[in-house]
């Protein structure tokens, strides 16, 4: 946690006896640190930073988050001279940077206090580092601010930070303040440091069509390219689902408001998104289905739950196969455009001269369109709906939902009831189509499996068909619970 103290701040006497730890000054160093951005800042708009310093290689820190009183950064190392930022680092920050270029914008010269918080017994409790630093414009110091930050160790006393943080208060120094150093440098540029290059609105109930657009499509914009880096690192199964739902969201609002909006400028971004979606898709088919048979495997005896890695050995490269592509598919600049194009969509939408009224007014009927689709395929898919048709009637409630969830700012509680049942039935749907995926996934995988991993392909398959039983028996009532013309009396 970073606090800002004056210029003559003096850290306080720490390590005495009621304090319950040591304190050990640790030798003084200094370095210079040069940030790299954009020409209009868009690393810093964002949030993010890619820096070099003298006596580490370069750092890309990724949009904080914070959590209580902490805030927690992704940070990630790169070796490497300070004449041009590795390709690695800079693919981490594509998202924000797109098109621009990177280069020099900010340095820095820091003088750096340590001082090592430990237990008596010598281990590590935490770092106190005060900084002191200058902001340079050329050879001239253009301003100089000074921040103390308190990183805890792992296993550290839950207390100890609010100990720390209450005795560096009394010595003077100021709030909490989470602001990077980038952030603050450029305060003191000429420059300056520019807003947010996208801006979530808030529309109320009296919203026009355009403003309701607008927080849909930036609110989903953002998700995507703020899940971008994890994708990219493919380390959390999470991001990639995000990134998914966020291009899924972005195409069904095109498509609920196809009628206010330029044909041409949706198809072609309808398009860009259906490519983008299909890598993503094969990613995060394959996460679902190993997210499942782990947990199937971990309520196995342990001899058949130690035969799963062999059994699912080939979903795993299949996997990091598409994973691949996917990744080389976000280094094109085709992907670049497309996120361009969606920062302008959510800053300027193209819609049709006339459509820019209230949003109360001129949505609801749109949401009728997907409703009556929906209902259309449950009456066709009869009594005993196959796999097939239920997949379909899944795609139709999703499509639903969506188009329901973006006029919530403006229609209220009663599009979220709608949209919470619809929810409800897409997601019993998706659990049984997820089931009958696995299970296919199984069968084939058992055909060329040893006979043990055959054996653990059988039960799995046992406990993926009776989810499927499991939901095919109970999405009828919650279909029911989405066909009341109550919950639909708002729209036509």
């Amino acid at each position: 946690m970073k606090l800002g103290v004056p210029v003559g701040f003096e850290l306080p006497e720490l390590g005495g006896r009621d304090d319950g730890f040591l304190a050990e000054p640790q030798a003084p160093r200094r370095y210079r640190t040069t940030y790299y951005d954009t020409a209009d800042l868009r690393l810093a708009r964002w949030g993010s930073s890619l820096r070099h310093r003298s006596d580490e290689g370069w750092t890309v820190k990724l949009p904080a988050e914070v959590q209580g009183p902490l805030l927690v950064r992704g940070e990630h190392a790169f070796p490497g001279d300070g004449r041009r930022p590795p390709e690695a680092a800079v693919e981490l920050v594509r998202a924000f940077v797109r098109g621009g270029q990177l280069a020099p914008v900010a340095r820095l010269r820091t003088l750096r206090r340590p001082v090592e918080l430990r237990d008596q017994a010598g281990e590590r409790l935490a770092e106190i580092v005060d900084d002191e630093v200058q902001v340079l414009d050329g050879r001239k110091i253009a301003d100089r601010f000074r921040e103390v930050e308190v990183e805890l160790a792992e296993g550290a006393p839950a207390d100890l930070l609010d100990r720390v943080l209450a005795r560096l208060r009394r010595a003077g120094a100021g709030e909490p303040d989470p602001t990077p150093k980038y952030l603050r440098a450029l305060r003191g540029l000429p420059a300056g440091l520019p807003g947010p290059e996208l801006v979530v609105p808030e529309p109320g109930k009296g919203a026009s069509v355009g403003e309701l657009l607008r927080h849909e499509l930036a609110s989903s914009t953002l998700r995507l390219l703020r899940h971008d880096a994890a994708v990219r690192l493919g380390e959390d199964p999470e991001a990639v689902h995000q990134a998914r739902v966020a291009t899924r969201r972005i195409r069904s609002t095109l498509r609920t408001f196809s009628s206010l909006l330029e044909p041409e400028w949706t198809g072609e971004l309808s398009d860009q998104l259906k490519w983008l979606a299909g890598l993503l898709g094969a990613v995060r088919d394959t996460d679902v289905l190993l997210q499942r048979f782990r947990a199937d495997l971990a309520a196995l005896p342990d001899e058949d739950a130690a035969l799963g890695p062999q059994l699912l050995e080939g979903l795993e490269g299949q996997r990091a196969a598409v994973h691949d592509l996917l990744l080389g598919a976000m280094a094109e600049r085709r992907y670049a455009t497309l996120l361009d194009d969606l920062v302008a969509a959510a800053t300027s939408p193209a819609l049709l001269p006339d459509a820019d009224g209230p949003a109360a007014e001129a949505l609801p009927p749109l949401v009728a369109k997907p409703w009556k689709k929906l209902a259309k395929a449950v009456r066709a898919a009869g009594r005993q709906p196959g796999d097939a048709e239920l997949h379909q009637i899944r795609i139709r409630a999703k499509r639903v939902r969506y188009a329901a969830e973006a006029v919530v700012p403006a229609v209220g509680k009663r599009a979220k009831r709608f949209a919470k049942a619809a929810e409800a039935l897409q997601e019993v749907l998706g659990e049984q189509h997820d089931a009958v995926v696995a299970e296919a996934w199984l069968r084939n995988a058992a055909h060329s499996a040893r006979r043990g991993e055959a054996l653990v392909a059988g039960q799995l398959i046992v406990a993926e068909r009776a989810k499927a039983d499991a939901s095919r028996a109970a999405w009828r009532k919650v279909w029911k619970a989405l066909d009341r013309k109550s919950l639909r009396a708002w729209f036509p």
